[in-house]
C-alpha cells in the first residue's frame, strides 16, 4: 500500500477548491503514485508526486498544463493541480482509464488481439492526436509504449503520463524519453526533445502497433551478447539500420529470433511499407525529413480502408498492388483460403473496400474535410429485396450522379442505394469516384 497518501484522505484542488477523496490506490511509477479518487462527483485519476518530483519547475508546468488544456479528449490530461494542508507535495487530477484500454505490453504478450481494422484505427488515432500536440508547439518528449493506451475492439487510443508534455524547444527538462525510443540524435547527446524528436519516437511506437517488434532489432542486435550501454548506443545511435533497409540487409530479421518481424511485416500492403521505409531511412539520417504526423494519419486510414475479412473470421488486406500483382485473390495469412478482392471505390487517388458495413466519411469524399468519424456520408448495406446484392447508399445532403456501365446515367438521392456495378462512376458532389471489381 502507498505511503504517500492514505485510503480516504481528502486533497484540495486549486481552481475549483473542491475536495478529492482518495478511493483506491492503483500504483507506481518513477515519479509518484496512482490512486483513484472521487472529485467533482465522479471518479477520476490522481496521481500524487513523490518528494524529489515535487519541484516548483515541475508544480508550474503542471499548472501551464492545466491552463492550456488538452488538444483532444485522447489525452489523459492533467485537469486541475490538488494539495493538501500541511503538506509540501502535490498531485493532479485527470480523467480514470477504462478498463477496456490495454497497452502495447499486453499486445506483444498476446493478452490482447486487436484485428487490422482496430490497429489501424489506433495507428490513425495516435497521429491526430500528436498532430494536435504539435501544433499547438509542444511535443511529448518520451513517446513510448508505455504512455499509449488502446481498446482491442475499436481502436480508440488513450494517451497518459502527459505531466512530461512541454513547449517545443525548452531545454528545461530532466526528460529525455525511454531507452529505444529516444531518436538518434539524442541518444548521442547531440539534441534535447523536441517536436522532430517526437516523430521519431511516434514511428517507432506505429512500428510496434502493426509489427510488434522493433524497426533497429535485427542481425546486429541477436549478434551481441550482452546489450549494455555502449551496445544500445551503438545499435540506437551510433549506427542504426533498419530491419527492411531496401539497401542494405545487413540488420535483417533473423528466423527462429525475430518472429514477430518476420511474421507480420509481409501481411502488410506495399503502401504502408513504404513509408515505414522512409521514415527509417531518410529519417534516420536527415530530422527534419521524417514522417509526419498528417502523413501518418492519412497512411493509416488508408490501410484501414484496405481490410477485408475472410470466411475463416480473420482479417487481411486487398489493395489495388495486391490485385495488380496476385489476381483477384491472395491467401489468407490464418487458414490459407484464397480471400477474393471484394468490389472497391477509387476515389481521390485513392482505393476504399466495399464490403458490408463499410462506411465513408469526409475525408473519403472531400480532401479538404477534417478526419471527422461521426456521421457517415456513404454506406455499404444490402439490397432489402435481394439477399446478398451490396448497395452504396448516399447518406449525404447532396444527391448523386451515377453514369453506370452502359452509360445510363441517374440521380441518387439522400437515403437512397446504388448497385456496385463494376465501372459505374458517382459524382459525389465533392469528389469524382469509380466502382472497380
Amino acid at each position: 500500500m502507498s505511503s504517500l497518501l492514505r485510503l480516504g484522505q481528502e486533497v484540495l484542488t486549486e481552481s475549483s477548491h473542491l475536495p478529492c477523496v482518495v478511493e483506491a490506490y492503483l500504483g507506481a511509477g518513477g515519479q509518484g503514485e496512482v490512486y483513484r479518487a472521487r472529485w467533482a462527483g465522479e471518479q477520476v485519476a490522481l496521481k500524487w508526486y513523490f518528494t524529489p518530483q515535487a519541484t516548483r519547475e515541475q508544480r508550474e508546468a503542471i499548472r501551464t498544463l492545466v491552463e492550456v488544456r488538452s488538444p483532444t479528449d485522447r489525452f489523459l490530461w492533467p485537469l486541475e493541480l490538488a494539495t493538501y494542508a500541511g503538506a509540501r507535495g502535490f498531485g493532479y487530477v485527470m480523467a480514470l482509464r477504462e478498463p477496456r484500454y490495454k497497452s502495447i505490453t499486453d499486445l506483444m504478450m498476446r493478452r490482447a488481439e486487436p484485428g487490422f481494422h482496430a490497429l489501424a484505427t489506433a495507428g490513425m488515432g495516435l497521429a491526430d492526436s500528436f498532430l494536435q500536440l504539435h501544433a499547438r508547439g509542444l511535443c511529448y518528449r518520451d513517446i513510448s509504449f508505455g504512455n499509449l493506451f488502446f481498446d482491442p475492439d475499436t481502436g480508440a487510443v488513450l494517451i497518459c503520463d502527459n505531466d512530461n508534455v512541454g513547449v517545443n524547444g525548452s531545454t528545461r527538462t530532466g526528460i529525455l524519453g525511454t531507452p529505444r525510443f529516444m531518436a538518434p540524435e539524442i541518444v548521442r547527446h547531440e539534441a534535447s526533445p523536441s517536436i522532430q524528436t517526437d516523430l521519431y519516437s511516434l514511428a517507432v511506437l506505429l512500428f510496434y502497433l502493426l509489427v510488434v517488434h522493433h524497426p533497429l532489432e535485427g542481425r546486429r542486435e541477436a549478434a551481441i551478447k550482452c546489450l549494455d550501454l555502449p551496445a544500445m548506443n551503438r545499435i540506437y545511435g551510433e549506427r542504426p539500420l533498419f530491419i527492411f533497409d531496401p539497401e542494405d540487409d545487413s540488420n535483417a530479421p533473423v528466423p527462429g529470433y525475430h518472429e514477430n518481424a518476420l511474421a507480420f511485416w509481409p501481411l502488410y500492403p506495399a503502401p504502408i511499407k513504404r513509408i515505414f521505409i522512409r521514415a527509417f531511412t531518410e529519417g534516420l539520417r536527415a530530422p527534419a525529413r521524417r514522417v509526419r504526423e498528417s502523413e501518418w494519419r492519412a497512411a493509416f486510414a488508408q490501410l484501414r480502408d484496405l481490410v477485408v475479412t475472410c470466411e475463416c473470421g480473420q482479417e487481411s488486406f486487398i489493395c489495388e498492388e495486391t490485385c495488380a500483382h496476385a489476381g483477384s485473390a491472395r491467401e489468407c495469412w490464418s487458414c490459407g483460403a484464397p480471400v477474393a478482392a471484394p468490389p472497391r471505390l477509387r476515389v481521390g487517388g485513392k482505393s476504399v473496400v466495399l464490403a458490408g458495413g463499410t462506411r465513408l466519411f469526409g475525408h473519403h469524399l472531400d480532401p479538404d474535410c477534417p478526419y471527422d468519424f461521426g456521421e457517415p456520408l456513404a454506406a455499404v448495406v444490402e439490397n432489402p429485396h435481394c439477399a446478398g446484392q451490396l448497395g452504396l447508399q448516399n447518406g449525404s445532403a447532396l444527391p448523386w450522379r451515377v453514369l453506370m456501365p452502359g452509360g445510363f446515367a441517374r440521380m441518387v438521392e439522400p437515403g437512397r442505394s446504388v448497385a456496385l456495378a463494376s465501372g459505374a462512376r458517382i459524382d459525389f458532389g465533392t469528389a469524382h469516384g469509380e466502382i472497380v471489381t
